[in-house]
Parts: structure tokens; sequence; C-alpha cells
């Protein structure tokens, strides 16, 4: 029995308390980074399959819309105006795509720091 006690003793000792309490934190700390992480990779998997469908439906739109100009045409004058016509919408198409990049960058980016920035606070 003295051993029982002894054991009681040194599992109600402020140090002991003191480190169970870190490890409880830190597993804890560990836990919620290792959570964000998979759902950031999770929403990341899901933002990646409706970009690409979105990116398909578009350029799908981009060339119908080419060729029904193309079938259109019937001058050279004409195909000059349909050449500048369709390479403006490239070009509006390409910065659409670059802003919304650039929005998605951002996006990871706060996220990112806002699960290191939790899994450091808690």
């Amino acid at each position: 029995m003295p051993e029982l006690s002894k054991a009681r003793a040194v599992g109600d000792d402020p140090l002991t308390v003191d480190i169970s309490k870190r490890i409880a934190s830190s597993n804890k700390q560990m836990l919620d980074l290792v959570c964000g992480a998979q759902r950031i990779a999770l929403e990341e998997a899901v933002f990646m399959g409706n970009e690409l469908l979105d990116r398909a439906r578009t350029e799908t739109h981009l060339f119908m819309e080419f060729v029904s100009k193309v079938a259109g045409v019937h001058s050279v004058h004409g195909g000059q105006t349909m050449l500048q016509e369709c390479g403006q919408h490239q070009i509006e198409f390409l910065r659409r795509d670059c802003e919304r990049l650039f929005k998605h960058g951002q996006r990871m980016i706060d996220a990112s720091l806002k699960l290191t920035g939790r899994a450091g606070q808690s």
C-alpha cells in the first residue's frame, strides 16, 4: 500500500500536472493543425474540380463562338474583323483567368495563415 500512496503523491505533483497539461495542449494543437490541413486539402480538391469544369465550359464556348464567326466570314475584311474580335475575347478570358488564379492564391494564403495562427494560439 505505501507504493500506491507514493504513486498518488507523484500524480498530484504540480510539476507532473503542468507537464500533462502542456502535453495535452500540444496534442490538441497538433490535431487541430492536421485536421485543418486535411480540410484545406479537401477544399482544394473540390475547388480544382470546379475550376476545371468551368474552364472546359468556357473554352468550349469560346471555340463554338469562333467556329460560328468563321462560318459567317465572307470576305478578307470580315476575316480581319473576326480575328480582332476573337483575339479580344481570348485576352479577356486570360485576364479573368489570371484574376481568378490570383484570388485563389490569396484565399489559400489566408487559409494557411489562419490555420497556422490558430494552431499557434491554442
